[in-house]
């Protein structure tokens, strides 16, 4: 569905994770809902004229039915799901947060000094250290709410709470990480 590459959205789980999956579909304009709905769903097309006509704020209900059926059709039921209670534990402050996302880091790794610029880039959020700098440069890393200003920020055990640790960039791209 990208044009490029690192735009694509992938069938394949290895590329795209079903949550980013779910993500794709559920950051759709608004004004392709009702047609993708249409496309890529098998929905009563009654529902799908119901859904395709709601508009402003409500226009969010569709796009989470959207996400939801097509996760559901190409991961199945209970990754769509899973999708789902990650994304409402996310942006919604409820449901389960051990269905987002998340990489494990080894303690021995941050033993090392591991520093904000390194995790952006070993949690897939830059491709570069200097991309990650930038990002941290312009206020574009947060760590859990608070936003990380210095790029030579040693992340330490005291950033995690119960083993885990919330990396976002930006409003809408995020990573957990596991302290195993």
């Amino acid at each position: 569905m990208g044009k490029t590459e690192a735009g694509a959205v992938w069938l394949d789980p290895e590329k795209t994770s079903p949550y980013e999956f779910y993500q794709y579909w559920r950051n759709s304009e608004d004004q392709d809902v009702e047609k993708f709905l249409r496309l890529y769903t098998f929905l009563p097309m009654d529902e799908v004229r119901c859904l395709g006509a709601l508009k402003d704020q409500e226009i969010n209900e569709a796009k989470k039915v959207l996400a939801y059926e097509v996760t559901k059709l190409v991961h199945g039921e209970e990754e769509a799901r899973k999708a789902e209670a990650a994304a409402t534990a996310f942006f919604g402050g409820a449901g389960n947060q051990d269905d987002m996302p998340a990489i494990e880091l080894p303690q021995t790794e941050l033993a090392k000094g591991l520093t904000i610029v390194d995790l952006v880039v070993r949690a897939g959020l830059a491709e570069s250290k200097s991309e990650a700098r930038r990002l941290v440069t312009q206020g574009g890393i947060s760590l859990g709410e608070e936003r990380v200003n210095e790029f030579n920020r040693v992340i330490g055990a005291s950033d995690f709470s119960a083993g885990r640790l919330l990396l976002k960039k930006g409003k809408k791209q995020f990573q957990v990480l596991k302290l195993v």
